[in-house]
């Protein structure tokens, strides 16, 4: 197989054991599956697990944890050592199992990104994911595809390839399926398609030869080290924030235990505060749930039909103000019918059951040779463009059938459709001649025209009747159809420019419906601040009547038709549709919106949206009817191509981006706290409030299950009805970290307050004070959670109210608070004693307090400026 590229054409399919026509059987691609494998190249390994577990390790809290460890070794305190070992032990614990469980997420997210393949089986052709392909199998390619295999081939119509992923060569390059010398370099194989390139443009045929690790890509493969993939924006703006409070905390440690020595306390109690305190102000935990609320997030808009494929793009979403969309499939249901005819003749309306068919047969015939799609025997089985399938079953209708056409007329060349000339051909063996039949936007057409049918003979195409046709394709547009033209010629070369005089046979108009669904989703973009503009190859009037129709357009606003590359209208705002725009123009237009400051989503499907969904804040490819090269360029695939699921992601990513800002400000103001207690405590001379490896447990305690359980709320109700946010907003900006001082100087004033109380007011023992003071801090903390709903939210019912992860949070961290206390072992380590009635009518009331008094200004902000949030 070495040379299969040099193999003639009319060699290859038994070469390969397989039929041309019909294909490989279900058995035999079986049968092949289980000798060559699935068709899939191993890019990167899984991390292992030991990976994993040992990335855990390499954390400066780890390094911290192990110092205070060792010290409580030096000075013979084992039951210490032994307690931050195990809590050293959790806290890696957690991190290993929360980032396994997040890696595995998004490696099972990108299964549900498959690609898929056209090949013949059985005699038919069918839609098969990628990884199925087996070598002998019949591959249809056409432009905008991902190569899936290493295909040898045998048929070929304007087809050029991008193989610059393989060879370097950023110039497509021309393929045929003549056969080319033994020796030929991998770039010069012009016979052949490697996997892993894209097609530019045309389309082709041919026999898998290689899949999987077998295929030229897989051997380049195995020669290259995988790359780690980069962290999103917001992972590293997280990493940063985590990096800058290490330094700031340690040297505030290292501050305060220097005074500490300096005022008389004990030199190890003072290190291991200290210590104790780095690691408890350092929120080790914020990547780690981070990842978390990505991954779930990611999930939640798999499940609703929305996949990710990089991870900045959930964050980015958010931030959306402007959504360019495309219309056909994605506003509506791209499920196109036939429903008006043109003929030179006059108009049928294919709506009515009883209007007469007579003279179509020459318009549709053109329409069902002119075609690559195909209808299988129940309309699930139908594969191709849906316009060209609604035009078999109008051809179905007036009993043209497809294969008994292509019988009486073989096809000897095809045109594949081309956006510089917006037609497509294909030729036909008939009599001694040819017939060439073309397709297309009907201006193309008309213009390639030099006469039209008169029913009993060919008339010239004069300026007259040109411009009632341009009034013609005006009415029907006007109607919201989908309108194209179709036009013929006989010849006796079949090389001969199949654009030039032919004979124009009339107007073909294509309804397709509106999605139910897009009313209600533009209205909530309109009502989120996200202005919404519809892109489309389609005709101005035709587009135009559709936004109307589903509200996209407003009173006043107008569409503009693409003419000239790069040129973009002045007053952007007054544009609710763009049509007949180039690519070239679809990537001015996203560079014009930008340069205004807006963050643009663009959705795409085919290989000339590629360059616009690459520029794009937000690219969204189509995932039934979008290209591989669509795909690939995008950061978001819409599984139902709906116009409905990218509302529901960007309501998604507002949500994401709230939830990390709320357990991130939440965490840092538990830390806080911590570190203000401890600090206040050896700064005025007083005995410690709150001892070193309570720190450390009740770090672990609250840090990780009320944060992972805010993580998981569902989001206000009112999240679309708020304006984009700023991109370059910070995580914590100057508002949240007022908030995050406010609350964490309310929970240092609660602690001390439960603290004199004890002292002052019942005189407890220092055990029990040290007890007191603990769990009126540790339970502060709890009910804080409580303080991270919005401003202007329910104070009884809101988002985190609404959270049963919250109140499952509370209860297992009430039980891991006041365990320890009731349990001698564990108690006698962290210094616990069983609290009586009155130790509990302490904390109870020290604890409430903070929650009290943060949310009676919380309501009597909202009260004074209705629209804070936070």
């Amino acid at each position: 197989m070495a040379y299969v590229h040099a193999t003639p054409v009319e060699d290859v399919p038994e070469t390969f054991g397989t039929c041309l026509r019909a294909g490989l059987t279900e058995t035999e691609a079986l049968q092949r599956r289980a000798h060559s494998g699935p068709n899939v190249i191993a890019t990167k390994e899984r991390a292992g697990k030991l990976v994993l577990f040992v990335h855990q390790l390499a954390s400066p809290v780890v390094y911290l944890l192990a110092a205070a460890a060792a010290l409580s070794f030096y000075f013979g305190d084992w039951q210490e050592a032994g307690a931050i070992i195990a809590v050293l032990a959790i806290n890696t614990g957690l991190g290993f199992f929360t980032e396994l469980r997040a890696l595995r997420s998004v490696e099972g997210l990108r299964a549900l990104g498959t690609r898929s393949a056209r090949v013949r089986r059985d005699g038919r052709t069918q839609v098969l994911p990628a990884e199925d392909l087996v070598p002998g199998d019949i591959v249809l390619v056409e432009g905008g595809d991902a190569v899936p295999a290493d295909i040898r081939l045998v048929e070929a119509s304007n087809l050029r390839t991008d193989e610059s992923a393989l060879t370097g060569e950023s110039v497509p390059v021309d393929k045929s399926p003549d056969p080319v010398a033994p020796d030929a370099r991998l770039a010069e194989r012009a016979s052949m398609l490697f996997r892993g390139t894209l097609v530019a443009n045309g389309s082709g045929t041919g026999v898998a030869v290689a899949t999987g690790a077998g295929t030229e890509l897989g051997a380049v493969a195995r020669l290259v080290e995988q790359a780690e993939p980069d962290r999103s924006p917001l992972e590293r703006r997280l990493a940063r924030l985590s990096g800058q409070m290490v330094w700031l905390i340690l040297a505030l440690a290292l501050v305060l235990a220097g005074i500490g020595v300096a005022t008389g306390k004990d030199l190890r109690l003072m290190t291991e505060a200290g210590i104790a305190l780095a690691v408890a102000a350092i929120p080790e935990g914020l990547p780690i749930v981070a990842t978390l609320a990505l991954a779930r997030g990611m999930w939640r808009m798999a499940r609703k039909n929305a996949l990710i494929e990089r991870l900045s793009a959930v964050e980015t979403l958010g931030a959306t103000t402007v959504i360019m969309t495309n219309k056909t499939g994605t506003l509506t249901e791209n499920r196109m019918t036939v429903r008006w005819l043109s003929l030179p003749s006059g108009d049928v309306d294919l709506t009515d059951p009883g209007s007469a068919a007579a003279g179509t047969g020459r318009l549709l015939q053109v329409a069902v040779l002119c075609n690559d799609a195909t209808l299988g025997e129940d309309p699930g089985g139908d594969s191709g463009d849906p316009m060209e399938q609604a035009l078999l079953r109008a051809g179905l209708s007036v009993g043209l059938d497809r294969i008994a056409l292509a019988r009486e007329r073989p096809l000897v060349r095809k045109h594949a459709f081309d956006a510089a000339t917006r037609m497509m051909a294909t030729v036909h063996a008939y009599g001694l001649g040819h017939l060439t039949v073309v397709k297309g936007a009907p201006e193309a057409v008309l213009a390639a025209s030099w006469q039209v049918d008169g029913g009993t003979g060919a008339i010239p195409l004069d300026d007259d009747a040109r411009c009632m046709w341009r009034r013609r394709i005006e009415e029907l547009a006007s109607r919201g159809l989908r309108v194209i033209a179709c036009a013929e010629k006989t010849t006796e070369d079949a090389g001969a420019d199949p654009f030039e005089g032919l004979t124009f046979l009339g107007l073909i108009g294509l309804e397709d419906p509106a999605r139910k669904d897009v009313p209600n989703a533009l209205a909530a973009c309109r009502k989120a601040g996200i202005r919404v503009i519809m892109v489309t190859g389609d005709h101005a009037v035709t587009a135009l009547s559709i936004a109307h129709a589903v509200g996209l357009a407003r009173p006043g606003e107008r569409a503009v038709e693409g003419g000239v590359s790069g040129v973009v209208p002045d007053r952007l705002e007054e544009v609710a549709v763009f049509a007949r725009v180039s690519p070239g123009e679809k990537l001015a237009l996203v560079r014009a919106y930008q340069d205004r400051g807006e963050i643009v989503a663009m959705t795409g499907d085919g290989v000339n949206d590629a360059p616009a969904l690459k520029q794009a804040n937000i690219g969204v490819a189509m995932g039934r009817r979008g290209t591989d090269v669509a795909r690939e360029a995008a950061a978001m695939v819409l599984l139902d191509d709906a116009f409905s699921t990218i509302v529901g992601a960007v309501h998604e990513g507002r949500v994401i981006f709230d939830n990390i800002r709320r357990f991130a400000a939440y965490l840092l103001a538990c830390n806080l706290s911590e570190v203000l207690v401890v600090g206040l405590a050896i700064l005025s001379a007083l005995p410690l409030p709150i001892l070193p490896l309570q720190i450390l447990y009740l770090n672990v305690v609250t840090d990780v299950f009320p944060a992972f359980a805010l993580a998981m709320c569902e989001g206000r109700d009112d999240i679309l009805a708020r304006p984009p946010r700023d991109p370059r907003e910070a995580i914590l900006g100057r508002p949240q970290w007022g908030r995050i001082v406010l609350h964490a100087a309310v929970l240092a004033i609660g602690t001390f307050g439960g603290l004199a109380v004890a002292e002052s007011w019942f005189a407890l023992d220092p055990a029990s004070i040290v007890t007191v003071t603990f769990l009126t801090l540790a339970f502060a903390q709890l009910w804080q959670v409580f303080n991270m709903r919005a401003s202007g939210s329910g104070a009884f019912r809101n988002e985190v109210t609404r959270n049963p992860w919250i109140w499952a949070a509370l209860f297992l961290c009430t039980v891991l608070l006041v365990g320890p206390a009731y349990m001698p072992a564990v108690g006698n380590v962290l210094g616990l004693v069983p609290p009586d009635s009155t130790m509990w009518a302490i904390i109870l009331c020290a604890s409430f307090a903070p929650l009290l008094l943060v949310q009676l200004g919380t309501m009597a902000i909202s009260a004074r400026w209705p629209t804070a949030r936070t």
